[in-house]
């Protein structure tokens, strides 16, 4: 969220730096509308890196699963 407020605050000031004729201010927007955006992007890959472990980590937990029953079941079958 706080790189949405970036952008919009960018916004502001570079549309402030525009009316006043201040290249200083109209670059700081510029430079806080950028600050959101990689915000964004990596609040983004974050998301998709803990999708990712915890598929991963449900993966393991099935094929340790069916490794367990698999030998359960062989070592029911010795028993017999």
């Amino acid at each position: 969220m706080s790189g949405e407020k970036d952008i919009v605050k960018g916004r502001i000031k570079e549309a402030a730096g525009v009316l006043t004729n201040d290249d200083k201010l109209r670059a700081e927007g510029k430079t806080d509308q950028a600050v959101g955006k990689v915000k964004q992007t990596a609040g983004k890959v974050v998301d998709a890196a803990t999708d990712a472990a915890k598929k991963t980590v449900q993966a393991a937990k099935d094929l340790a699963k069916k490794a367990s029953d698999k030998a359960e079941n062989v070592a029911k079958s010795m028993r017999e």
